[in-house]
């Protein structure tokens, strides 16, 4: 199921990556950058609106899987967390594909190496630790991670900016 709700996101790094590329190669950086925020604006869009849909039907979309009781309970639980995931992952997924077309697809690497070291394997350990009753927090987690990941990106996406004004004012002098 988590794979179906990264649907958006993971369309919206491959369409970054390919529109993003054509327009840098043109020496379009802004219509690039514009493509980067219209897919943002487009992921976050669905994001919201499915986390807050998933929190009033969650029993029954987890319920097309199972008839089981028990996983119907603590499937929703952990969803209700997980959820918020597509909001963030929208962005740090439409961060990578600019990444890649800047030709800079370690960034992406390393963001998400950094969220799953770091947030995502200790986080979903210690919440399975803490909160033995409950898998809303492990879902939780998981958003977590990709919210550290949108902060590295960000940061990167200065980083590049700022490189990008220095490299302007050299080669306009």
């Amino acid at each position: 199921m988590e794979k179906n709700l990264t649907l958006v996101p993971s369309s919206m790094l491959s369409t970054v990556s390919a529109l993003g590329v054509q327009n840098m190669g043109a020496g379009k950086y802004d219509r690039a950058d514009q493509i980067l925020r219209c897919a943002m604006g487009i992921a976050v869009g669905f994001g919201v609106c499915v986390a807050v849909l998933i929190q009033f039907i969650a029993e029954p979309v987890v319920g097309l899987f199972t008839t089981d009781t028990m996983v119907v309970i603590l499937g929703a639980q952990y969803i209700r967390g997980y959820i918020w995931d597509c909001i963030f992952a929208g962005v740090h997924f439409s961060f990578s594909g600019y990444f890649c077309a800047y030709g800079r697809s370690e960034i992406s690497f390393i963001h998400n190496l950094i969220a799953i070291l770091c947030v995502r394997i200790p986080g979903v350990y210690l919440t399975s630790k803490f909160f033995p009753d409950t898998l809303f927090p492990m879902g939780l987690a998981t958003a977590t991670g990709s919210l550290l990941s949108v902060i590295i990106c960000v940061i990167f996406f200065g980083w590049l900016k700022r490189r990008e004004r220095s490299r302007k004012k050299i080669t306009s002098v």
